[in-house]
């Protein structure tokens, strides 16, 4: 299985979507949304600070019946974020993603961030992935 770095080359959202965490939560969505994304990273500057997925935004605004407009994104943000680098192998990442209950993970090459994968986007990597080894199977099977 290949390494995660592959994985960013082949992603429709290239670079990084990312909010300042004094944005309103309402911004983060309209982001998400325009980009036809479930999370973004929160940014501080060039620092990683926290990310803020759709979950989130269920869980901490809505059922606590507050409003997108007025909360800041570091309100509701995830403070702790799992990561991973672009070396790592895919099935790594799943691993880590399954076992820290997380759906989006933030690439980071030292301290810089230079991409997300989801486990969306790690699933079907194992899919095309077996896809490929079932074929080349097959064409061997039939010379």
């Amino acid at each position: 299985m290949g390494q995660v770095r592959h994985l960013l080359e082949g992603k429709k959202v290239s670079g990084v979507v990312s909010i300042a965490p004094s944005a309103p939560v309402l911004d983060a969505l309209r982001l998400m949304a325009e980009h036809g994304i479930g999370a973004v990273l929160v940014m501080d500057g060039q620092k990683l600070v926290g990310i803020l997925s759709e979950r989130d935004y269920a869980r901490k605004v809505v059922l606590l019946g507050r409003t997108s407009a007025t909360t800041p994104v570091s309100e509701i943000m995830s403070h702790e974020v799992v990561c991973a680098r672009p070396s790592d192998d895919v099935h790594q990442c799943m691993q880590v993603m399954t076992e820290k209950r997380v759906r989006h993970l933030p690439i980071l090459d030292h301290k810089e961030v230079v991409g997300l994968v989801s486990i969306g986007d790690l699933v079907k990597a194992v899919i095309d992935d077996q896809k490929t080894e079932l074929r080349h199977l097959q064409d061997y099977i039939t010379s």
